[in-house]
């Protein structure tokens, strides 16, 4: 399972022009948040996913080295299969390495669950839609994690 996490200082996702999920830390008075796209592979678990959530909610990248578990600031998940890509041949990707819908959203939604039981507040994307993610990533400060 992979990770590409984005410090922001806000962010949404839209579906068919409806903002379906969003966060805004400067709200809640937080200088960040994290927007969370999340990628599943074959032989991912739900204890993949909750040690990735546990990774997500502790990483020190918030301001002055916190992390989002040191200032409940807010997260934002939206699947991701693009994270699978494979590049290496030709100039189209391949998507072999993403694990098929029906497998991979329980999992997103499990990571999800996951940042919630440890306290998160989490806002979720729509699995499977053609989401339209709008952020201000600041820093910038992205990263990849992967379990």
């Amino acid at each position: 399972m992979r990770a590409l996490l984005q410090r922001v200082t806000s962010a949404r996702v839209s579906v068919g022009g409806e903002v379906v999920a969003h966060i805004d830390p400067a709200g809640d008075q937080l200088p960040h948040g994290i927007v969370a796209l999340v990628g599943v592979t074959h032989d991912d678990t739900e204890d993949t996913a909750g040690a990735l959530a546990e990774k997500t909610w502790r990483l020190r990248i918030l301001d002055g080295e916190r992390s989002a578990a040191d200032l409940n600031a807010p997260i934002l998940v939206v699947s991701q299969f693009t994270l699978y890509a494979d590049t290496r041949k030709g100039r189209r990707p391949s998507w072999s390495a993403a694990a098929p819908g029906p497998a991979a959203e329980p999992l997103v939604d499990t990571f999800a669950e996951a940042l919630r039981r440890l306290g998160a507040p989490v806002a979720q994307g729509r699995f499977g839609a053609d989401m339209q993610v709008e952020l201000t990533n600041d820093g910038p400060v992205t990263v990849m994690l992967e379990i």
